[in-house]
């Protein structure tokens, strides 16, 4: 009997350490390095990096709320190249107030993208429209 209690307590041990490997395993693999060379490592870039780095260099900035629905859509877009969108936070921390700046370029809805030429494109606003905008090349 004291066998058969003893290989029981072994196997549930394997099996939440079995767990708990995957576990941990499954959160690293989202950051995974890639090494480009046995003497740097770089972090693997997303798919629109260059594009929304090239809508920061032509002057489009993208401003939003933290709260607001629409922004989030539209900075999921970019999936994990949203990091370098050109955003500009509009909302008080709080959410029920607009930051200076964001009542200075008299933003009153959300999302809005400001181009270079001062034109203003509200809403969700098409990953292609951008590009026109801004003659920036969109990834296939």
């Amino acid at each position: 009997m004291k066998k058969t209690q003893t290989k029981v307590i072994f196997i549930v041990l394997a099996i939440l350490l079995v767990g708990f490997i995957i576990f941990i395993s499954a959160r690293t693999s989202k950051n995974r390095v890639v090494p480009v060379s046995q003497d740097s490592t770089q972090t693997v870039a997303g798919k629109y990096d260059a594009f929304a780095t090239c809508l920061k260099d032509k002057g489009a900035i993208f401003y939003g709320a933290y709260w607001c629905p629409h922004c989030n859509n539209q900075k999921e877009m970019f999936g994990t190249s949203k990091t370098l969108l050109p955003y500009v936070e509009c909302s008080t921390p709080d959410g029920k107030d607009q930051t200076q700046i964001c009542k200075d370029k008299q933003i009153t809805g959300y999302p809005t993208w400001i181009f270079a030429d001062g034109s203003k494109l509200s809403g969700e606003v098409p990953l292609a429209t951008l590009a026109q905008k801004t003659s920036c090349t969109l990834p296939q």
